[in-house]
């Protein structure tokens, strides 16, 4: 899996130029949407397939800061999915592969009404898939 790679913009930073701590959750959405896309599940597709997958967790450890015009490299991993939640992970790192935040992410899945959605039994093969993403941890 390719890792997502993000340019920091310089709206992004703040008055002492350094990246604003605010950005790096916006990232992890543009890492995981591109995480999903590679693995085959566009998220427009399946929210066209009734489901939504709100963010109901976030955390964020920031290791080093960023500048205008550094390039982050963004790696996803799915720690869990227990067919109600999906835990992701996050690394963070320069070109340098210096880190500079590490994160976690936890996400559901509903329909359209706001109810949520029994993985295993309405959409299996996105059940199956997102299973078969779980990285066993030596």
């Amino acid at each position: 899996m390719k890792p997502y790679v993000h340019t920091v913009q310089y709206y992004e930073t703040d008055k002492m130029g350094i990246t604003h701590h605010s950005n790096y959750i916006r990232w992890m959405e543009e890492a995981r949407v591109d995480f999903l896309k590679q693995e085959g599940l566009d998220y427009a597709g399946l929210e066209e397939e009734g489901i939504v997958s709100p963010t109901i967790e976030v955390n964020c450890k920031y290791k080093k800061s960023t500048t205008f015009p550094d390039t982050v490299q963004i790696t996803v991993h799915v720690r869990a999915f227990n067919g109600v939640k999906l835990f992701l992970v996050y690394e963070m790192k320069t070109d340098d592969q210096k880190t500079v935040a590490e994160a976690e992410s936890v996400h559901c899945f509903l329909n359209k009404e706001g109810k949520p959605v029994r993985m295993e039994k309405e959409y299996p093969a996105l059940y199956n898939k997102l299973r078969s993403l779980v990285e066993e941890t030596a």
